[in-house]
């Protein structure tokens, strides 16, 4: 009697590609669609959040430590290196209801 072969992580990765290939093409941003404008949006995690930050939704700060969201227009009008100039953080929560 045979043995299955046991399947690494990386096989059952190429038999399963993601479905989601956005955040590929847009640096690990997904694109959002809010009131009629494009963002792409980028979770930042606790760990990486190193800065203050203040949330453009409630006026209040983001501390150093707290998972917020990262958001800029998708087709800036003087272009990408503009556009990511113009990025603004918000509180996960913030984001959501705005």
């Amino acid at each position: 009697m045979a043995r299955a072969r046991r399947v690494n992580k990386y096989q059952r990765a190429a038999q399963n590609p993601p479905q989601d290939v956005t955040r590929l093409a847009y640096g690990g941003a997904s694109k959002e669609s809010r009131r009629g404008v494009d963002w792409l949006v980028r979770e930042i995690p606790a760990h990486r959040a190193e800065k203050h930050y203040l949330c453009p939704a409630c006026q209040t700060q983001i501390p150093p430590g707290q998972a917020h969201i990262v958001a800029w227009h998708a087709e800036h009008f003087f272009g990408d290196d503009a556009a990511v100039r113009d990025r603004r953080h918000y509180h996960a929560h913030c984001w959501r209801i705005a």
